[in-house]
């Protein structure tokens, strides 16, 4: 039988490797600066994050999911990578880290 595998540690390194993808403009990455509303790990190795960008014209629009996409896909227990991009609700800087908006400058 195959082993169970462990979404909660697939998820954070998921995490880990969305914290490697930054928005080229900001010099903070995209989960401190609270972009990514949702990430769903399935026993099945598939992932559906959903996220948002800091504006709907934003000009890194198609860099920062392509990049998410190669870098969440080089997990091995990564079998299919979903990511859904909304602006429901709108990204504002309080959902930013405490970190994040330190960094930029906001505290």
């Amino acid at each position: 039988m195959a082993e169970k595998l462990d979404t909660e540690a697939l998820k954070t390194e998921v995490i880990a490797k969305l914290k490697t993808v930054y928005d080229p403009e900001i010099p903070v990455d995209i989960y401190e600066l609270g972009l990514i509303y949702e990430i769903d790990v399935q026993e099945s190795g598939d992932v559906k994050i959903t996220m948002t960008l800091t504006s709907p014209n934003c000009p890194a629009a198609e860099e920062i999911p392509a990049d998410i996409e190669k870098k969440v896909k080089s997990l091995e227990q990564v079998k299919e990578l979903n990511i859904n991009i909304t602006f429901d609700p709108p990204w504002d800087k309080d959902m930013m880290s405490e970190e994040a908006q330190l960094e930029l400058g906001f505290l």
